[in-house]
């Protein structure tokens, strides 16, 4: 049977599954007037951060793109501005760049009218916005409509061999279906590189990735003392990764990059910069930080995330649903209220990686449709944007 998803249509063609009016402070400072305003008018979401003063050159650059892009996420059908007043990152031109690229979009500023009427008139805008795209109907869209992004935390020795193959299957699935994909972690890619430049046919694609994991390595060097801190745990492994039974980077980025699957890498991006409507697999550059990490390639453009955990993790965003995937059947038992989808039976012998993958892309449709993943549940919205310099 024909699978069918229905999504919201947005004005500049894009297909959004969520349908949120996004709350984005400007700046940490107005970062609880949005929070108060989002949580009393149901159908809001708010991108609540620690940036937006103080940053300069690419460090400003990329909090400036993470924000806008995030507002233009096929996810949002209109947004509010929450501005302070005095810091770096303008929200009047947040407003303005929204709106140009056919967003409804309003703006609050704290300093011109404090905190308790600011509060008062984001609810009544918020009210208002709420009412208006509720009257959005979801529409049948085909599936090359679909951009996931991938992502894995917490992994263990169920990772590579069961989470993270079965999600390569879903992005197999959705790249035959004329649907993006985008793998970020620019951390754990080291080790495994030489595999994915084989599947780029582009010369610049290869020179952008290089220089990628040069400025990745470099920082690495710059900020730490040698390479291996304190506790004498390997490169970038996490203590959880070690005693989920990792060993090595290279160890750990084999099995990330699986969740690719087979898709030919039609694109290498910066953090938070908005992929092309080129079905395929983009590569986007981003801290192994679970939450740094969803957050740019939300603002790239995913509209639902595959997140793959061997011990656990409840981590979601305001705006995209995250499908929370694991092979460790204890860690499925003991987080079954973070857990979406279990494959441990793939290690165990009793379904193919296949047949998994197959169950998973259908879980994927059904969230698309509407269906409400685990963190959606627990109102988990993590949000944060990678902060690449020093602040003044």
């Amino acid at each position: 049977m024909q699978k069918t998803i229905k999504g919201y249509i947005r004005k500049d063609g894009s297909v959004g599954f969520r349908n949120y009016v996004l709350i984005l402070p400007s700046v940490i400072c107005s970062s609880k007037v949005a929070e108060r305003i989002a949580s009393s008018v149901p159908g809001c979401a708010v991108a609540r951060h620690n940036q937006g003063c103080a940053q300069l050159g690419e460090d400003f650059h990329q909090t400036r793109r993470t924000l806008i892009n995030t507002a233009l996420n096929p996810n949002v059908a209109a947004v509010i501005v929450i501005g302070l007043g005095c810091e770096r990152v303008s929200p009047h031109e947040l407003r303005d760049l929204i709106a140009q690229a056919g967003k409804p979009a309003e703006l609050i500023m704290v300093q011109e009218v404090g905190n308790g009427e600011a509060i008062r008139l984001g609810r009544e805008k918020a009210r208002d916005f709420v009412a208006e795209v509720s009257k959005i109907e979801r529409q049948s869209v085909p599936l090359s409509a679909l951009t996931i992004g991938v992502e894995c935390g917490g992994s263990d020795f169920s990772s590579g061999l069961s989470a993270n193959p079965v999600v390569g299957q879903v992005a197999d699935l959705v790249w035959k279906n004329g649907g993006r994909v985008i793998l970020s972690e620019t951390t754990e890619l080291v080790g495994a590189e030489h595999l994915l430049f084989e599947r780029m046919s582009d010369d610049s694609q290869k020179e952008r990735f290089t220089r990628m994991l040069e400025r990745m390595i470099n920082e690495s060097r710059n900020n730490s003392r040698d390479m291996v801190d304190r506790e004498n745990i390997p490169n970038n492994i996490s203590p959880g990764n070690v005693r989920g039974g990792l060993t090595t980077l290279e160890e750990k980025s084999l099995g990330a990059m699986i969740k690719g699957g087979k898709v030919p890498i039609v694109g290498v991006k910066e953090y938070g910069e908005i992929i092309e409507a080129t079905p395929g697999l983009y590569l986007m550059d981003s801290p192994g930080y679970d939450v740094e990490s969803v957050t740019g390639m939300v603002a790239g453009g995913a509209s639902i995330i595959l997140f793959t955990t061997g011990q656990g993790t409840p981590t979601g965003n305001p705006i995209a649903p995250v499908i929370k995937v694991t092979g460790n059947r204890d860690t499925a038992m003991k987080m079954k209220d973070s857990i979406d989808f279990d494959c441990s039976a793939v290690i165990s012998g009793e379904e193919t990686l296949e047949k998994s993958g197959e169950r998973l892309f259908d879980m994927v449709i059904d969230v698309s449709n509407g269906a409400e993943t685990r963190s959606e549940l627990l109102g988990q919205d993590d949000y944060s944007i990678w902060n690449v310099g020093i602040k003044l």
